[in-house]
């Protein structure tokens, strides 16, 4: 039994991952927050100021946190400062070991952060945790099957569009959608996760895949299991590297929080991964699952069968 700090654990992926913890009977967990508010989840939260690095190491140390899991979001300080200075107090803690930094997609390719300048503080914290004596590593999952079924899905996600739109039955595939991309379930993660903090040991990468399908194969069993053909588009990788996606009716209503601008170019260069074999994670070789084989994950298929048949 090791004591367990999620970072950012009242977010999408950190209250998946704090409902496996209440499932499971050999690790404590607590949440580390900025601010504590009405508990969405059974996990004690701490408050915690992530400018005070002597704050987080007497806070790390007093609850005896072993294993720290990042679930820190892209957007904000979060990166730039909250994550960067708890590993700082993580290193400076005599009873924390691991550290998992904030992840939970796909292998980022290093030439990218002047077009997404979050990355930047993504790598820094791979960095300083390669030069560190914490073990450590990123769990890659590939794209969130959670985004396809929703709003039916259980997932603590924030919605978003991701080249198919379900609820209208559009579709605007990257490339020529013959790239098998990995999809895999937020509550599915949250599993292998958990089941990651027995291990004996940690490799630098922690690959996860609920599910490979190519966008093709995807819309095909969306039309099979909805009895509709769904209008089926494709933006060329050209038009990608451009910054520039196809217009879906699910994203009119995500433009309030992320403008139409700056969400294109974004999701632009995350399409584009799905066409070049970023998204696969199976092809970067062994995967959790053949550790944990009593794991089983949901599939593209099973979730369309359960969540839009007959809708």
């Amino acid at each position: 039994m090791v004591n367990v700090a999620i970072a950012g654990g009242n977010g999408g992926v950190g209250r998946a991952i704090c409902d496996a913890l209440q499932r499971s009977t050999k690790h404590k967990a607590f949440v580390l927050t900025r601010k504590v508010s009405e508990a969405t989840s059974r996990v004690r939260s701490v408050q915690v100021d992530y400018t005070d690095v002597a704050g987080l190491t007497a806070i790390l140390e007093d609850l005896s946190i072993h294993t720290i899991i990042s679930t820190f979001h892209i957007s904000g300080p979060s990166l730039s400062i909250s994550q960067l200075n708890l590993i700082k107090a993580a290193e400076a803690s005599g009873c924390t070991k691991r550290f998992a930094p904030s992840a939970f997609a796909i292998p980022y390719p290093r030439e990218f952060v002047s077009a997404l300048p979050p990355l930047k503080y993504y790598f820094e914290a791979i960095d300083i945790l390669k030069a560190s004596e914490l073990e450590w590593t990123v769990f890659l999952n590939g794209v969130f099957l959670d985004y396809y079924g929703m709003p039916h899905i259980k997932t603590y996600l924030a919605p978003n569009i991701f080249a198919i739109d379900m609820a209208n039955q559009v579709a605007a595939i990257p490339g020529d959608g013959n790239t098998p991309v990995t999809f895999t379930w937020s509550m599915d993660l949250a599993k292998f996760i958990v089941a990651a903090l027995d291990l004996p040991s940690w490799e630098e990468e922690s690959r996860i895949v609920g599910d490979e399908v190519t966008f093709n194969q995807f819309v095909d069993m969306a039309e099979e299991v909805c009895g509709v053909k769904f209008a089926r588009s494709y933006d060329s990788v050209a038009r990608l590297k451009a910054g520039e996606i196809t217009e879906l009716p699910g994203h009119l209503g995500l433009y309030a929080d992320f403008p139409k601008p700056v969400f294109q170019r974004f999701m632009a260069i995350f399409e584009m991964w799905t066409t070049d074999g970023t998204s696969t994670i199976s092809a970067r070789g062994g995967r959790l699952s053949a550790q944990f084989p009593d794991i089983k994950t949901l599939t593209a298929r099973e979730m369309l069968d359960t969540y839009w048949s007959k809708r």
